[in-house]
């Protein structure tokens, strides 16, 4: 009963952690659009704007899991920043059916999730 109950609060901080980071993230796009809209800001800022949110938000949620599970905090950032990756992939996948193609961006967004949660794990 013991080891349920253990299984049950791991998924409940990875589920939480999770929502905060996807949390900040739109938060954080929501601020980009506005500024797009109020300030014409250029595209390179703009994408430098989704680079920090993606790293801020795997940071808080390596934060989150890390002060939550307790243990091995750096391998459970690091499962947050790959599992927010992937569900970012998916998203990209459905959306763009036809113009999906691997490519060296998603390694490098791939690379920013799990280092921005696996450093929130060890900070934590």
């Amino acid at each position: 009963m013991n080891k349920m109950a253990l299984k049950k609060s791991k998924v409940f901080y990875i589920i939480r952690a999770l929502l905060f980071s996807y949390i900040l993230t739109i938060i954080i796009l929501l601020i980009l659009s506005l500024l797009v809209y109020k300030a014409d800001i250029s595209s390179g800022t703009i994408r430098i704007g989704i680079i920090l949110s993606y790293i801020l938000s795997t940071f808080l949620g390596g934060l989150i899991i890390g002060k939550g599970v307790g243990e091995k905090k750096y391998l459970w950032g690091m499962g947050v920043g790959i599992l927010y990756f992937l569900l970012i992939l998916i998203v990209s996948i459905v959306l763009n059916k036809s113009n999906f193609s691997g490519s060296a961006s998603m390694i490098t967004v791939f690379i920013m999730c799990t280092l921005g949660g696996t450093l929130g794990g060890m900070l934590s």
